[in-house]
């Protein structure tokens, strides 16, 4: 028996949907290759980091708007920006970054407005395979304990910041033989790690130059009247503070208000940023020594830096803060860690490892022991300048990340004795 072969030919509708499944696939392909990247943003915009954390997150929309203009990451991938409010609270920090993970699949975070906040979520973007980007948070444990290898610092951390301060005050102190110093410090994991260094930094550097008293606000206090009476009673040579945001401004504000301290007593090395000298552009003392970040102004010959102050300038009509810098960059690392990479699998984060990065304060590195960048710590005198409608800092001390980051086998150490 002969068994013939029966061919079927297609008829239209199977035409049809052949046709279709083949669109189908093309069209899937394509949504894939030009999926957004959603990227999460983590800041305080209620509580004492209000101010910094609103100027961050301009300066990171402008960064955004920038790498969209030309397609997105890779060309071809928009950003999404979703970004949530951490009240300076680690506890709401955790939850609220939760969601930007779970619930609106972010890929990496920028944040947050508290060392507190940023370590709370450490663990988090650790378990969750979410790279996540320090730009104004700088407590050094973030980088320095329980490493991460999903967590990259962009700012000078606090043992950084209290070397270069350190160097600052006792250069300072020895020209003008102080004798005696006190400390106002915020109450929490940044100010507590802060003051400490820089008291431990002063002992090695000018020995005779005692520390008085430490004074230990809460984060967010409001009445500092009984903190002044108490600096006064002590007779300090000067006062060194390590008070941050809407904390620092009301402490300096009610400081002016009680006799004028800073005109007594000193107050050299702490945390000025651009907004305080463009909010206090009319009251804040002249003259005073300050610690600032990533002020704009000491890098205008870099023509990233001129060309972010111009567009940014143009966008909001003012100047950007420390903290804006410092977030334009975190995106704009993120950016050359996925191109590095050629995917945007893992966020670059593997990429980034030991990277050179191109930034507004010029060609920086990341520490392969720590990822911390390579950033520098600023300290000036406060002083007016015909360019500027608000005063900058003069005779400006720029402490390269190189020459005051803590030595890798310290880091190595605290790890081991964990």
């Amino acid at each position: 028996m002969r068994h013939r072969l029966k061919i079927i030919r297609p008829g239209w509708r199977s035409m049809i949907i052949l046709l279709s499944i083949t669109l189908s696939l093309a069209l899937s392909t394509d949504v894939r290759a030009e999926e957004p990247y959603d990227l999460g943003v983590a800041l305080g915009f209620t509580g004492t980091g209000a101010t910094y954390s609103k100027d961050a997150v301009d300066g990171i929309k402008l960064a955004v708007d920038q790498i969209n203009a030309k397609g997105g990451l890779l060309g071809k991938h928009p950003i999404r920006l979703h970004v949530a409010d951490t009240q300076t609270n680690p506890g709401v920090a955790f939850v609220e970054t939760k969601k930007l993970i779970e619930q609106h699949n972010v890929k990496a975070v920028i944040g947050t407005y508290s060392s507190a906040a940023a370590l709370a979520i450490k663990p988090l973007c650790l378990e969750k395979c979410v790279l996540h980007i320090a730009t104004i948070s700088n407590s050094e444990d973030i980088t320095k304990i329980d490493f991460s290898p999903y967590t990259y610092s962009v700012v000078p951390n606090t043992y950084m910041q209290a070397k270069a301060v350190a160097l600052g005050v006792a250069k300072v102190a020895k020209e003008k033989r102080w004798a005696t110093y006190c400390t106002i410090a915020s109450d929490y994991t940044w100010g507590r790690s802060t003051q400490e260094l820089t008291v431990q930094f002063l002992k090695e550097l000018v020995p005779n130059f005692k520390l008085a008293h430490a004074f230990w606000p809460p984060l967010g206090e409001k009445n500092f009247v009984g903190y002044i009476a108490s600096v006064y009673s002590y007779k300090p040579d000067c006062l060194i503070g390590s008070i941050a945001g809407e904390d620092n401004a009301e402490f300096m504000r009610q400081a002016r208000l009680a006799d004028d301290l800073f005109k007594k007593i000193p107050y050299p090395g702490s945390l000025i940023s651009v907004i305080e000298l463009m909010d206090q552009a009319k009251t804040i003392e002249r003259g005073m020594i300050g610690l600032t970040r990533a002020p704009f102004f000491a890098h205008m010959d870099v023509p990233r830096m001129a060309d972010f102050v111009k567009s940014f300038r143009d966008k909001y009509d003012r100047y950007p803060s420390d903290w804006a810098v410092l977030s334009y960059d975190g995106v704009h690392v993120l950016r050359q860690g996925i191109e590095k990479a050629g995917t945007l699998e893992d966020s670059g984060r593997a990429a980034l490892k030991g990277m050179k990065v191109q930034t507004t304060r010029g060609e920086l590195f990341f520490r392969e022991v720590d990822n911390q960048l390579s950033c520098s710590s600023y300290i000036g005198v406060v002083t007016d300048d015909p360019r500027y409608p608000f005063p900058i800092y003069g005779n400006l001390m720029e402490f390269k990340g190189p020459d005051t980051w803590r030595p890798e086998q310290e880091i190595l150490a605290a790890r081991g004795r964990q």
